[in-house]
């Protein structure tokens, strides 16, 4: 990835405008459009000024969300135990695409729509168990892990467990990530100082 879409992208993230960062630059509007876009190749001098904007503006005005910030708390599981139509009835009931699969507090997998709906159209699906249809676990991040780095983790698995100092405490789905990117960066103000 080149310099010029990074800077954009992390303009982006900050929620700051392309004319808040000509003002602070001291350059126009279009100028900055041109080098977001490759169109035309600023001086060294005028690349610096720009990233040390950013970064200041990363540093000190917007912490980082972690994924705690973004979790749902109210985490519902399933145990490999239990009958397909008991999982599809959880599922159904909490309007949930996929469920974690957890026995005696320890994620052994995860369990899908498209998982379940297959071993559902089986015969003998009445007597199947979750275990018989388990998919690979959800990864397990710790609740301080920067909501920031969740795009390329959800773009490989449906959601992400969140764990603190061992036990589950929640999970990120990427409805919980989009919600949280929908006109809000990944990054939140800074308390104001009283």
């Amino acid at each position: 990835m080149d310099t010029f879409t990074e800077m954009r992208k992390r303009r982006l993230a900050l929620g700051i405008s392309l004319g808040e960062l000509a003002r602070a630059v001291g350059r126009s509007d279009a100028t900055l459009s041109r080098i977001e876009r490759g169109r035309i190749r600023p001086s060294y001098e005028l690349v610096q000024r720009i990233l040390g904007y950013l970064e200041a503006q990363e540093g000190t005005a917007t912490p980082r969300l972690t994924v705690s910030d973004l979790m749902n708390r109210q985490l519902v599981t399933v145990e490999s135990s239990a009958s397909l139509p008991t999982a599809a009835q959880r599922m159904e009931g909490g309007a949930f695409s996929q469920l974690p699969v957890v026995d005696a507090g320890k994620v052994v997998g995860s369990l899908s729509e498209t998982g379940l709906l297959r071993a559902l159209a089986a015969t003998n699906s009445r007597r199947a168990r979750v275990r018989d249809v388990l998919e690979p676990a959800y990864p397990v991040v710790d609740e301080r892990f920067a909501a920031d780095l969740l795009p390329p983790l959800l773009a490989r698995y449906p959601a992400v467990l969140v764990a603190a100092k061992g036990d589950l405490q929640g999970i990120v789905t990427k409805t919980d990530l989009i919600r949280g990117l929908r006109g809000t960066p990944l990054r939140r103000a800074a308390p104001s100082q009283s």
